[in-house]
């Protein structure tokens, strides 16, 4: 049952995948709302929620649905626990870049650690609508596109991805970065090149096919980053080590890190082994 729930889940995420993406053009206001992270929601952030909470809670083998959006859990019967990111980096859309989606499958009950992750996978709205998924110790790209006659097409277009030697990094928070990481950056920014939107999703698939690191750390003003442990650090840290590379809090893989709260943030830092490794000693000095 476990399986064939994981399967409905990722089919009912690309179906709804489509009509998030052709949605967002008339959504792109905000409104007078916050998320239980006290961040701005915009219209798209509430509606997308609703068609994915709609799709999933009704799959038989789902026992709890989580939102980024909303601050309780929703209890929906017997079964696995799916945390979704229903739009990340909303705050992107109204200049039109990069935006995606982020879901975790855990089979534990909501808060819980990273290692009951069953598969992880996000969706990229960017010029193609791709999923990357992430189960069994393979991470896979697909590609989903939307039918006149209202179905979907799902296309593997990579299997097996690994992350390749590293070519770019991306940091968050610049401002407010501790002193150990300064020092990090400016010796990362004289090997690699910077790439960086705004978008967990965009940045992340970056550093998955060119190789890298991504990190938005803890910072002076936020000791704990920005990034949502359940919905955010755990999937995407899932996919890294999936993908042959790694994660850290700073001190651990983020996969380690407790849960103790729904909305718990983590500093997260993800890509090569390597630069992970370069990254925690840096941090101890």
């Amino acid at each position: 049952m476990t399986q064939e729930a994981v399967e409905k889940i990722f089919e009912a995420v690309a179906e709804t995948a489509p009509h998030i993406y052709s949605g967002l053009l008339h959504r792109r206001e905000y409104i007078q709302t916050e998320n239980p992270s006290s961040e701005d929601q915009l219209e798209a952030d509430i509606w997308a929620n609703e068609l994915l909470k709609e799709k999933i809670t009704c799959i038989d083998g789902v026992g709890e649905y989580a939102s980024e959006e909303e601050r309780e859990v929703t209890d929906c019967g017997e079964g696995l626990s799916v945390a979704v990111d229903p739009l990340d980096g909303s705050s992107n859309i109204p200049t039109n870049n990069i935006v995606g989606t982020i879901v975790a499958v855990y089979d534990e009950k909501l808060p819980c650690s990273g290692r009951n992750i069953v598969s992880a996978f996000y969706v990229v709205f960017g010029p193609l609508i791709s999923i990357v998924r992430a189960e069994n110790g393979e991470v896979n790209e697909y590609v989903v596109e939307g039918k006149k006659s209202n179905g979907i097409e799902i296309y593997l277009a990579s299997e097996g991805l690994k992350l390749p030697e590293p070519k770019l990094y991306g940091f968050g928070g610049n401002n407010n970065w501790t002193e150990n990481f300064c020092k990090f950056e400016n010796k990362i920014s004289e090997q690699y090149k910077l790439r960086y939107g705004g978008a967990l999703v965009g940045d992340f698939n970056q550093i998955l096919h060119y190789g890298g690191i991504f990190a938005y750390p803890s910072c002076k003003d936020a000791e704990n980053g920005k990034y949502r442990l359940l919905f955010e650090g755990n999937p995407m840290a899932y996919i890294a080590e999936m993908a042959g590379g790694a994660s850290t809090d700073g001190e651990k893989s983020i996969l380690d890190v407790e849960a103790e709260d729904l909305h718990q943030r983590v500093p997260f830092h993800a890509g090569n082994t390597e630069l992970i490794n370069r990254l925690e000693e840096e941090l101890k000095n």
